[in-house]
């Protein structure tokens, strides 16, 4: 190699200080004069991208050489810190850091590092052709370094120089890391600029270089194990080897992140803080090292308690397609607010088609009322790494293409780009539809825990052991009922159908089949849809992809599966059928779904529910050892019964939901219209119960001019209670009309007539009457049987609830004297009647639950009603387990503003 202090080299040196980077390139100009302009750009920029590097990581006086060689310029740029590998990044250009050994890596035409005793030369040569020549790249080039040892490690700072220890972190998703990873680089750049420009940020400088070291040697650590871990897994367990007294130069790690993350949150910083679950994963990972250092046992990360927007199970990387491919209607959208995947169910239960909202700003989904506050929020969470809403179930209206609302219930959860960014998935559950909240992305399961070094391998699944190969046939009596049980449990134990089927399919390819596939008709007649294909081997083909709607059943279809949809079976396929016994395109798809698994054997058993075939089950094997025979055959119709059975069920439970949920709805009233009156209302079923409950509200006009305001609550969550509610609420309609008693009166009549219909019903009501001319003054009088209390807000924001008029529930005794309360209602204040729902929890008392109402109500109380109303439902209703109904009233003088 040339020896850069030749006397045709020029050679200087420059401070450890920022300033340095700029003095360099100057110097390399300089020093190239005469050279192609070219060249001399190239070098200049590569040459500040190393000093760079050397300020940042090395912090030590920097020299820098340069020549030329018949026509080649060769540059070095020199450090005192020889114990500091060079770990080469793979971050994209955007990520504004890590590109320095990447671009030498691309302009140069060879580069390379020399390292001696007490100095480190990083250089590279630029040929004037400007041709990087690949080969010697390679051959002088670097690789990412191995991880110094501990008696190297952060030499001249608190880095630890013991001997070295083994610290394992467990289960870490590799995309999650890398996002960390980049972000901590980024914070610590940060913190060095802006003390260099005299910022006082409460960091120490030799704590900076302490954290500064520990976070390179991590950095190293993670990057050598990943690149000696070759399974390609998402979620991996890595063995660092680390100084054993390095504990205090991680918690100093620890302190300055912090405080860079306090300058980024109050933007005193070019990047912002990190979101909550990279946060969490960052705070989990040091904690792992300290403890560990200190003798403690390894937690894998998959395991870290639950927290909302931060949850530790969500380990797969993002992935369009697997939005795309999902059944639940579900959107993604990037940092930058930008829709970027949709899927068909989402774009359907909005009016659009998918590709016309992608690249489209996310608040083309959300009503105008609330795109101001949303706004406000996601640049909240950007700026603060404060979640609101991620990883929690919240009603809230959502906006059809068409300009009507859509009640659906909204759950969000973030996942990483290999290149860090953070995409948020939504997923829109109609609140006619059971909700669902998963743990994990759609479409993945959630990967196994990998082993701890030294612990005993977890046991595999149960399967079946027989000398001559896998098969129905060589299990027990035990073992069959056993599988029959679990199948029937399975479908039970899911949140829904769909996850239930797939989860049939786990069991049955974890102790019977290699790969199985349920069909299921739909309610189009001769329409059949692929639920579920799930196979035991990964890294094979993707099974998904032959999921969804199949070719109808024709007249002209002959094939196995069309058969068994007709009620033949469980067949015995042993041989593949030629392409000429295709005689349609659903014989066709079939045939080709066998061909494409690796199908050696298979059954396919009709599903038969009521003496209707509601669809097909196939289990097959692609072993050579063992195929299926005609003695596995009574086994696997007795799993096609019990899963038709639990499909059969899980169907008419829906179905039987659906048409309470929409009797409910059918009943929620059209609110009145007046020009002195605003009035706004919302309903949201639970978040994890049955979607049926006895939540309502009404309002409407009296003959008298007075405006009736109603809410109540029957007891219980099923279908019964809709009904109970549904005469409740016309019962009373047709009392306050006819009579146009007091209120009280209205609800001991009530009473009355719901002891002698209903016997068995027991419910809540608030019946009140708002009173007054346009102009006002207004006062509410009311009634209360058992109901919580409502709550008047002023246009001050100052708060208090109407808690006189209190009696007992309905349902109880009739005779009980009802009393009456009257309250003056000033203008543009808001009278909110709401249900328990909104504001009880488990395990808080109520007086703390009505604390916490009335201070969201009072922030919210010169807000429109439609925004107060969906701000308490975010705000408190987010995983409710119990119904919710909140009504909003507020009187506005002709002529005033209607807020």
């Amino acid at each position: 190699m040339a020896d850069l202090h030749a006397p045709s080299a020029a050679v200087r040196r420059f401070d450890q200080g920022p300033q340095s980077v700029a003095e360099a390139r100057r110097f390399v100009r300089s020093a190239l004069d005469g050279v192609a302009s070219d060249l001399v750009e190239t070098a200049q920029l590569l040459v500040s991208e190393l000093v760079t590097n050397a300020v940042l990581h090395a912090r030590t006086e920097v020299e820098v050489s340069a020549r030329v060689t018949d026509g080649t310029v060769r540059v070095g740029v020199g450090d005192r810190r020889p114990d500091l590998g060079l770990v080469p990044y793979r971050y994209p250009p955007y990520a504004g850091i890590g590109q320095g050994l990447a671009l030498v890596e691309q302009l140069a035409s060879r580069h390379g590092v020399d390292t001696g005793d007490e100095t480190k030369t990083v250089w590279f040569e630029l040929e004037p052709d400007g041709t990087p020549d690949g080969t010697a790249a390679r051959a002088d080039g670097w690789a990412t370094s191995a991880p110094p040892s501990p008696s190297g490690a952060a030499a001249g700072t608190d880095g630890g120089t013991g001997p070295g220890a083994t610290v394992t972190l467990v289960d870490v998703p590799a995309a999650l890391y890398s996002a960390s990873q980049q972000h901590r680089h980024t914070l610590l750049r940060e913190v060095v600029l802006a003390l260099a420009c005299g910022h006082d940020l409460g960091v120490a400088p030799g704590e900076l270089a302490a954290a500064q070291d520990m976070n390179h040697l991590i950095s190293t650590c993670v990057t050598a194990a990943l690149r000696q871990e070759s399974s390609g897994a998402e979620v991996r367990s890595l063995p660092l080897v680390l100084p054993a007294d390095a504990a205090p130069a991680v918690q100093a790690l620890r302190t300055v992140l912090q405080l860079a993350e306090e300058a980024a949150r109050d933007e005193r910083f070019l990047t912002l803080p990190a979101l909550p679950r990279s946060r969490v994963f960052r705070r989990w990972m040091f904690d792992q090292i300290v403890g560990q250092l200190a003798g403690g046992s390894p937690t894998a990360w998959t395991v870290v308690p639950r927290e909302p927007g931060s949850s530790p199970s969500e380990l797969v990387s993002w992935d369009a397609g697997q939005v795309r491919a999902s059944r639940v209607p579900t959107i993604a959208a990037d940092e930058r607010n930008t829709i970027i995947a949709v899927n068909g169910p989402a774009a359907d239960l909005l009016g659009w088609h998918a590709d016309d909202l992608v690249g489209q700003p996310l608040t083309a989904l959300i009503p105008e009322h609330l795109r101001k506050r949303h706004l406000t929020a996601f640049t909240s969470l950007l700026l603060s790494g404060q979640p609101r809403i991620l990883g929690r179930s919240v009603p809230l209206p959502a906006l059809h293409a068409d300009g009507r609302l859509v009640p659906v219930r909204l759950f969000v959860q973030t996942q990483e780009m290999p290149d860090g960014r953070t995409v948020f998935v939504a997923q829109l559950t109609p609140r006619a539809a059971a909700p669902v909240a998963p743990s994990r992305p759609p479409g993945r399961a959630r990967p196994a825990a990998p082993q701890q070094p030294g612990s005993a391998a977890p046991p595999a699944a149960p399967r079946r052991e027989v000398s001559t190969g896998r098969g129905p046939a060589g299990m027990s009596a035990l073992e069959r009922l056993t599988l029959l049980a679990d199948t029937a449990a399975a479908l039970t134990n899911a949140p829904d159908l769909d996850e239930g089927v797939r989860q049939v399919g786990r069991v049955l390819t974890e102790r019977l089949a290699d790969w199985c596939a349920v069909d299921l008709f739909t309610a189009q007649a001769a329409q059949v849809e692929r639920v579920c294909v799930v196979r035991r081997a990964t890294g094979a083909a993707h099974p998904e992809e032959h999921e969804g709607r199949l070719p109808r059943v024709s007249e002209t279809a002959r094939g196995p599966l069309a058969r068994a949809l007709r009620g033949a079976g469980p067949l015995l396929l042993t041989e593949p059928s030629p392409p000429s016994r295709a005689t349609s395109p659903l014989d066709t798809h079939y045939r080709e779904l066998l061909r494409s698994m690796g199908t050696r054997s298979a059954v396919v058993a009709p599903l038969r529910a009521r003496r209707q075939v509601i669809g097909a089950l196939t289990v097959a094997d692609g072993g050579a050892e063992r195929q299926f025979t005609e003695e596995d055959l009574p086994l696997i119709d007795d799993l096609a019964r019990a899963l038709a059975l639990g499909v059969d069920n899980a169907r008419l439970y829906q179905e039987t939901r659906n048409i309470a949920e929409r009797l409910q709805r059918s009943l929620l009233p059209v609110l009145p219209e007046l020009d002195h009156l605003q009035i706004s209302a919302r309903y949201a079923a639970s978040s994890t119960t049955a979607q049926v409950g006895g939540d309502w509200y009404d309002s409407f006009v009296l003959p008298s001019g007075d405006i009736a305001l109603v809410i109540g609550d029957v007891t219980g969550h099923n279908l019964d209670a809709a009904i109970a509610m549904s005469q409740l609420r016309s019962m009373l309609r047709g009392i306050a009309v006819d009579r146009q008693e007091p209120p009280a009166t209205v609800l001991r009549r009530l009473d009355m007539a719901n002891h002698s219909l209903y016997r068995e019903a027991t419910a809540t009501c608030v019946y009140g009457l708002l009173k007054g001319p346009e102009e006002g003054p207004w006062e509410l009088v009311h009634s209360s049987a058992g109901h919580l209390p409502p709550l008047l807000i002023g246009e001050d924001g100052r708060t208090r609830y109407l808690e006189e008029g209190a009696g007992v529930l309905l349902g109880l005794d009739p005779d009980l004297p009802r009393p009456t309360a009257r309250d003056a209602i000033p203008a543009r204040s808001t009278v909110l009647l709401y249900t328990d729902g909104l504001i009880e929890r488990r395990h808080e008392s109520l007086d703390h639950a009505m604390d916490r109402l009335r201070r969201h109500a009072a922030a919210l109380a010169r807000e429109p009603l439609d925004v107060l109303c969906d701000e308490l439902l975010i705000g408190l209703g987010a995983d409710s387990d119990d119904d919710i109904a909140v009504l909003a009233v507020r009187p506005t003088p002709a002529g005033g503003p209607t807020g």
